[in-house]
Protein backbone atom coordinates (compact mmCIF):
# COMPACT_ATOMS: atom_id res chain seq x y z
CA UNK A 1 0.00 0.00 0.00
CA UNK A 2 0.97 3.45 -0.52
CA UNK A 3 0.44 6.48 1.94
CA UNK A 4 -0.70 9.24 -0.08
CA UNK A 5 0.19 13.06 1.45
CA UNK A 6 -3.21 15.09 0.90
CA UNK A 7 -0.95 18.54 1.14
CA UNK A 8 0.53 17.03 -2.20
CA UNK A 9 -2.82 16.66 -3.52
CA UNK A 10 -3.89 20.25 -2.46
CA UNK A 11 -1.23 22.14 -1.60
CA UNK A 12 -2.18 25.54 -0.48
CA UNK A 13 -5.35 24.23 0.80
CA UNK A 14 -7.08 27.03 3.39
CA UNK A 15 -8.04 24.25 6.10
CA UNK A 16 -5.46 22.94 8.12
CA UNK A 17 -5.19 19.42 10.00
CA UNK A 18 -5.78 19.68 13.62
CA UNK A 19 -2.61 18.50 15.87
CA UNK A 20 -3.13 15.12 16.37
CA UNK A 21 -0.81 14.68 19.35
CA UNK A 22 -3.73 15.09 21.77
CA UNK A 23 -3.23 12.50 24.95
CA UNK A 24 -6.50 10.11 25.22
CA UNK A 25 -7.54 9.49 28.39
CA UNK A 26 -7.12 6.37 30.03
CA UNK A 27 -11.19 5.65 30.19
CA UNK A 28 -14.64 7.06 28.96
CA UNK A 29 -15.58 10.11 29.43
CA UNK A 30 -18.65 11.47 31.28
CA UNK A 31 -20.69 13.87 28.36
CA UNK A 32 -18.78 17.17 28.51
CA UNK A 33 -21.16 20.57 30.16
CA UNK A 34 -20.26 23.73 29.08
CA UNK A 35 -20.92 24.67 32.86
CA UNK A 36 -17.50 23.14 33.28
CA UNK A 37 -16.47 25.90 30.91
CA UNK A 38 -17.61 28.30 32.49
CA UNK A 39 -16.91 30.90 34.94
CA UNK A 40 -18.63 30.40 38.47
CA UNK A 41 -20.80 33.73 37.70
CA UNK A 42 -21.89 31.99 34.95
CA UNK A 43 -22.60 28.83 36.02
CA UNK A 44 -25.46 28.85 37.90
CA UNK A 45 -27.21 30.95 34.97
CA UNK A 46 -26.43 28.23 32.91
CA UNK A 47 -28.38 25.58 35.23
CA UNK A 48 -31.34 27.46 34.54
CA UNK A 49 -30.88 27.76 31.19
CA UNK A 50 -30.38 23.93 30.61
CA UNK A 51 -33.83 23.57 32.34
CA UNK A 52 -35.29 26.21 30.39
CA UNK A 53 -34.03 26.13 26.55
CA UNK A 54 -36.32 23.09 24.99
CA UNK A 55 -33.97 21.92 22.21
CA UNK A 56 -36.75 19.33 20.44
CA UNK A 57 -39.26 22.53 20.40
CA UNK A 58 -36.38 24.68 18.97
CA UNK A 59 -35.56 22.34 16.37
CA UNK A 60 -38.78 21.52 15.04
CA UNK A 61 -40.06 25.06 14.96
CA UNK A 62 -37.13 26.15 13.43
CA UNK A 63 -37.12 22.88 10.93
CA UNK A 64 -40.50 23.46 9.81
CA UNK A 65 -39.76 27.45 9.15
CA UNK A 66 -36.70 26.19 6.95
CA UNK A 67 -38.68 23.37 5.34
CA UNK A 68 -41.82 25.69 4.06
CA UNK A 69 -38.67 28.59 2.80
CA UNK A 70 -37.18 25.63 0.41
CA UNK A 71 -40.59 24.80 -0.69
CA UNK A 72 -41.18 28.43 -1.53
CA UNK A 73 -37.84 28.71 -3.03
CA UNK A 74 -38.02 25.73 -5.73
CA UNK A 75 -41.02 25.68 -7.13
CA UNK A 76 -42.35 22.85 -9.67
CA UNK A 77 -42.07 24.82 -12.85
CA UNK A 78 -40.85 24.38 -16.55
CA UNK A 79 -39.40 22.01 -17.44
CA UNK A 80 -41.05 19.71 -14.76
CA UNK A 81 -39.01 16.92 -14.59
CA UNK A 82 -35.72 18.80 -13.56
CA UNK A 83 -37.46 20.75 -10.35
CA UNK A 84 -39.42 17.54 -9.48
CA UNK A 85 -36.06 16.03 -9.42
CA UNK A 86 -34.54 18.69 -7.10
CA UNK A 87 -37.40 19.30 -4.77
CA UNK A 88 -37.62 15.26 -4.17
CA UNK A 89 -33.89 15.68 -2.79
CA UNK A 90 -34.63 18.95 -1.03
CA UNK A 91 -38.08 17.94 0.69
CA UNK A 92 -36.80 14.73 1.78
CA UNK A 93 -36.28 14.95 5.07
CA UNK A 94 -33.46 15.10 7.05
CA UNK A 95 -32.54 16.86 10.57
CA UNK A 96 -31.89 20.26 8.90
CA UNK A 97 -28.75 20.52 10.65
CA UNK A 98 -26.95 22.92 8.17
CA UNK A 99 -29.68 25.57 7.91
CA UNK A 100 -30.65 25.72 11.40
CA UNK A 101 -26.64 26.48 12.83
CA UNK A 102 -26.55 29.49 10.25
CA UNK A 103 -30.01 30.99 11.68
CA UNK A 104 -28.97 30.43 15.19
CA UNK A 105 -25.43 32.08 14.12
CA UNK A 106 -27.28 34.75 12.81
CA UNK A 107 -29.48 35.64 15.98
CA UNK A 108 -26.40 35.03 18.28
CA UNK A 109 -24.32 37.79 17.04
CA UNK A 110 -27.75 40.32 17.07
CA UNK A 111 -29.18 39.71 13.79
CA UNK A 112 -32.98 38.86 12.85
CA UNK A 113 -32.90 34.92 11.35
CA UNK A 114 -35.09 36.43 8.22
CA UNK A 115 -32.10 37.94 6.91
CA UNK A 116 -29.68 34.80 7.28
CA UNK A 117 -32.78 32.33 5.73
CA UNK A 118 -31.80 32.43 1.82
CA UNK A 119 -28.17 31.79 3.18
CA UNK A 120 -29.72 29.09 5.66
CA UNK A 121 -31.27 27.54 2.57
CA UNK A 122 -28.46 28.04 0.19
CA UNK A 123 -26.51 25.45 2.77
CA UNK A 124 -29.07 23.22 2.52
CA UNK A 125 -29.33 23.30 -1.59
CA UNK A 126 -25.73 22.28 -1.40
CA UNK A 127 -25.64 20.11 0.90
CA UNK A 128 -28.45 18.41 -0.82
CA UNK A 129 -26.74 18.47 -4.21
CA UNK A 130 -23.59 17.18 -2.74
CA UNK A 131 -25.69 13.61 -1.43
CA UNK A 132 -27.24 13.82 -4.83
CA UNK A 133 -23.29 13.51 -6.21
CA UNK A 134 -22.05 11.04 -3.75
CA UNK A 135 -24.77 8.69 -4.06
CA UNK A 136 -24.09 8.20 -7.97
CA UNK A 137 -22.80 4.89 -9.40
CA UNK A 138 -19.62 6.59 -10.22
CA UNK A 139 -19.27 7.87 -6.49
CA UNK A 140 -20.87 6.02 -3.73
CA UNK A 141 -22.91 3.81 -5.64
CA UNK A 142 -26.06 4.42 -2.94
CA UNK A 143 -29.57 3.55 -3.17
CA UNK A 144 -30.63 4.56 -0.17
CA UNK A 145 -30.52 8.05 1.63
CA UNK A 146 -32.96 9.48 3.99
CA UNK A 147 -35.27 6.59 3.81
CA UNK A 148 -36.42 6.93 0.46
CA UNK A 149 -34.74 5.78 -2.64
CA UNK A 150 -32.06 7.91 -3.96
CA UNK A 151 -32.43 10.64 -6.85
CA UNK A 152 -30.66 8.72 -9.33
CA UNK A 153 -32.90 5.39 -8.68
CA UNK A 154 -35.93 7.23 -9.45
CA UNK A 155 -35.26 10.16 -12.12
CA UNK A 156 -31.91 8.49 -13.50
CA UNK A 157 -28.03 9.11 -13.63
CA UNK A 158 -28.60 12.24 -15.87
CA UNK A 159 -31.27 14.02 -14.60
CA UNK A 160 -29.39 13.43 -10.93
CA UNK A 161 -26.43 15.09 -11.85
CA UNK A 162 -28.17 18.30 -13.56
CA UNK A 163 -30.34 18.80 -10.93
CA UNK A 164 -28.08 18.70 -8.64
CA UNK A 165 -26.09 21.14 -10.62
CA UNK A 166 -29.14 23.40 -10.72
CA UNK A 167 -29.57 23.18 -7.05
CA UNK A 168 -25.75 24.07 -6.65
CA UNK A 169 -26.22 27.41 -9.26
CA UNK A 170 -29.59 27.93 -7.65
CA UNK A 171 -28.16 28.62 -4.33
CA UNK A 172 -26.36 31.58 -5.32
CA UNK A 173 -29.12 33.15 -7.13
CA UNK A 174 -31.20 32.67 -3.87
CA UNK A 175 -28.34 34.42 -1.82
CA UNK A 176 -27.98 36.78 -4.13
CA UNK A 177 -31.45 38.14 -4.94
CA UNK A 178 -33.23 36.94 -1.83
CA UNK A 179 -31.46 38.48 1.38
CA UNK A 180 -33.37 41.51 2.10
CA UNK A 181 -32.00 44.49 4.94
CA UNK A 182 -28.91 43.43 4.69
CA UNK A 183 -26.00 45.51 2.97
CA UNK A 184 -24.47 45.08 0.09
CA UNK A 185 -21.32 44.71 1.04
CA UNK A 186 -22.28 41.43 3.72
CA UNK A 187 -23.88 40.28 1.19
CA UNK A 188 -20.95 39.55 -1.45
CA UNK A 189 -19.23 38.37 1.71
CA UNK A 190 -21.38 35.57 2.46
CA UNK A 191 -21.74 34.40 -1.37
CA UNK A 192 -17.15 34.57 -1.23
CA UNK A 193 -17.28 32.57 1.83
CA UNK A 194 -20.14 29.80 0.60
CA UNK A 195 -18.34 29.27 -2.81
CA UNK A 196 -14.87 28.93 -1.01
CA UNK A 197 -16.20 26.26 1.49
CA UNK A 198 -17.28 23.89 -1.09
CA UNK A 199 -14.95 24.63 -3.83
CA UNK A 200 -11.10 23.22 -4.69
CA UNK A 201 -10.01 24.01 -1.76
CA UNK A 202 -13.07 23.08 0.80
CA UNK A 203 -15.82 20.63 0.23
CA UNK A 204 -14.26 19.22 -3.23
CA UNK A 205 -10.86 18.94 -2.03
CA UNK A 206 -12.24 16.44 0.67
CA UNK A 207 -13.78 14.49 -1.73
CA UNK A 208 -11.18 14.35 -4.39
CA UNK A 209 -8.47 13.21 -1.72
CA UNK A 210 -10.86 10.84 -0.19
CA UNK A 211 -11.31 8.87 -3.79
CA UNK A 212 -7.41 9.24 -3.93
CA UNK A 213 -6.73 7.50 -0.88
CA UNK A 214 -8.99 4.43 -1.41
CA UNK A 215 -6.94 1.33 -1.07
CA UNK A 216 -4.28 3.56 0.63
CA UNK A 217 -2.45 3.35 4.19
CA UNK A 218 -4.32 6.25 5.68
CA UNK A 219 -3.13 7.78 8.64
CA UNK A 220 -4.99 9.87 11.83
CA UNK A 221 -3.52 13.37 10.59
CA UNK A 222 -4.62 12.09 6.76
CA UNK A 223 -8.36 11.59 7.41
CA UNK A 224 -8.93 14.37 9.35
CA UNK A 225 -7.59 16.60 6.36
CA UNK A 226 -10.17 14.67 4.64
CA UNK A 227 -12.67 15.27 6.66
CA UNK A 228 -11.96 18.89 7.27
CA UNK A 229 -13.15 19.45 4.35
CA UNK A 230 -15.40 17.06 2.92
CA UNK A 231 -17.42 17.17 5.97
CA UNK A 232 -16.72 20.38 8.17
CA UNK A 233 -15.98 22.55 5.92
CA UNK A 234 -20.01 23.31 5.03
CA UNK A 235 -20.87 22.88 8.45
CA UNK A 236 -18.22 26.00 8.92
CA UNK A 237 -19.98 28.10 5.99
CA UNK A 238 -23.44 27.91 7.51
CA UNK A 239 -22.26 29.18 10.59
CA UNK A 240 -20.02 31.76 9.21
CA UNK A 241 -22.50 32.75 6.92
CA UNK A 242 -25.59 33.13 10.08
CA UNK A 243 -22.74 35.56 11.37
CA UNK A 244 -21.78 37.64 8.43
CA UNK A 245 -25.64 38.11 7.75
CA UNK A 246 -26.51 39.27 11.38
CA UNK A 247 -24.22 41.58 11.61
CA UNK A 248 -21.28 40.06 13.27
CA UNK A 249 -17.72 41.89 14.25
CA UNK A 250 -14.27 39.75 13.06
CA UNK A 251 -13.88 38.20 16.18
CA UNK A 252 -17.15 37.08 16.76
CA UNK A 253 -17.02 35.53 13.19
CA UNK A 254 -14.00 33.43 13.88
CA UNK A 255 -14.36 32.49 16.95
CA UNK A 256 -18.07 30.95 15.51
CA UNK A 257 -15.71 29.56 12.73
CA UNK A 258 -13.70 27.83 15.16
CA UNK A 259 -16.74 26.83 16.95
CA UNK A 260 -18.20 25.19 13.78
CA UNK A 261 -14.89 24.04 12.27
CA UNK A 262 -14.92 21.55 15.77
CA UNK A 263 -18.65 20.40 15.25
CA UNK A 264 -17.73 19.91 11.67
CA UNK A 265 -14.93 17.10 12.66
CA UNK A 266 -17.52 15.79 14.98
CA UNK A 267 -19.97 15.06 12.78
CA UNK A 268 -18.00 13.45 10.97
CA UNK A 269 -16.41 11.40 13.76
CA UNK A 270 -20.19 10.77 15.27
CA UNK A 271 -20.99 9.54 11.30
CA UNK A 272 -18.08 6.92 11.38
CA UNK A 273 -19.39 5.30 14.61
CA UNK A 274 -22.87 5.55 13.76
CA UNK A 275 -22.15 4.10 10.28
CA UNK A 276 -20.62 0.25 12.48
CA UNK A 277 -23.31 0.58 15.25
CA UNK A 278 -26.65 1.35 13.98
CA UNK A 279 -29.10 -0.58 11.37
CA UNK A 280 -29.69 0.70 8.15
CA UNK A 281 -33.24 0.67 9.25
CA UNK A 282 -32.41 3.28 12.03
CA UNK A 283 -29.78 5.58 9.88
CA UNK A 284 -32.21 5.85 7.29
CA UNK A 285 -29.25 5.41 4.84
CA UNK A 286 -26.96 2.22 4.17
CA UNK A 287 -24.96 1.08 7.43
CA UNK A 288 -21.74 -0.99 7.44
CA UNK A 289 -20.93 0.64 3.63
CA UNK A 290 -17.51 2.09 4.59
CA UNK A 291 -16.67 -1.23 6.61
CA UNK A 292 -17.65 -2.77 3.41
CA UNK A 293 -15.58 -0.73 0.75
CA UNK A 294 -12.52 -1.20 3.65
CA UNK A 295 -12.13 2.90 4.13
CA UNK A 296 -10.54 4.35 6.79
CA UNK A 297 -12.90 5.74 9.52
CA UNK A 298 -11.94 6.99 13.05
CA UNK A 299 -13.01 3.81 14.74
CA UNK A 300 -11.24 1.82 12.01
CA UNK A 301 -7.92 3.75 13.75
CA UNK A 302 -8.65 4.37 16.97
CA UNK A 303 -11.11 2.13 18.04
CA UNK A 304 -14.88 2.79 19.11
CA UNK A 305 -13.51 3.33 22.63
CA UNK A 306 -11.14 6.06 21.69
CA UNK A 307 -13.27 7.73 19.26
CA UNK A 308 -15.71 8.55 21.63
CA UNK A 309 -13.45 10.04 23.78
CA UNK A 310 -12.40 12.11 20.53
CA UNK A 311 -15.33 13.04 20.25
CA UNK A 312 -16.11 14.06 23.25
CA UNK A 313 -12.81 16.39 23.07
CA UNK A 314 -14.29 18.23 19.69
CA UNK A 315 -17.34 19.13 21.58
CA UNK A 316 -15.31 20.60 24.52
CA UNK A 317 -13.52 22.69 22.33
CA UNK A 318 -16.12 23.78 19.88
CA UNK A 319 -18.45 25.10 23.39
CA UNK A 320 -15.25 27.15 24.37
CA UNK A 321 -15.64 29.09 21.67
CA UNK A 322 -19.14 30.22 22.98
CA UNK A 323 -17.97 31.58 26.43
CA UNK A 324 -17.54 35.16 25.65
CA UNK A 325 -21.46 35.26 24.27
CA UNK A 326 -24.56 36.13 25.75
CA UNK A 327 -25.55 32.54 27.39
CA UNK A 328 -28.89 32.64 26.41
CA UNK A 329 -28.63 33.46 23.13
CA UNK A 330 -25.90 30.88 22.69
CA UNK A 331 -27.87 28.39 24.04
CA UNK A 332 -29.41 26.88 20.71
CA UNK A 333 -25.24 26.09 19.30
CA UNK A 334 -24.50 24.37 22.70
CA UNK A 335 -27.55 22.21 22.40
CA UNK A 336 -26.63 21.74 18.63
CA UNK A 337 -23.02 20.91 19.30
CA UNK A 338 -24.69 18.60 22.05
CA UNK A 339 -27.29 16.96 19.78
CA UNK A 340 -24.25 16.41 17.14
CA UNK A 341 -22.21 14.51 19.48
CA UNK A 342 -24.90 12.50 21.17
CA UNK A 343 -27.06 11.91 18.25
CA UNK A 344 -28.30 8.37 16.94
CA UNK A 345 -29.03 8.87 13.28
Amino acid sequence: MILINPISLFYGASLKPRSTSFIYPTRRQQPVSISALLTKEQQSKHTQLESEFDFKSYMVKQANSVNQALDDAVPVREPKKIHESMRYSLLAGGKRVRPILCLASCELVGGDQISAMPAACAVEMIHTMSLMHDDLPCMDNDDFRRGKPTNHIVYGEEIAVLAGDALLSFAFEHVATATKEVSAERIVRAIGELAKCIGSEGLVAGQVVDICSEGADVGLEHLEFIHLHKTAALLEGSVVLGAILGGGSDVEVERLRKFARSIGLLFQVVDDILDVTKSSEELGKTAGKDLVADKTTYPKLLGLEKSHEFAEKLNKEAQEQLKEFDIRKAAPLIALANYIAYRDN
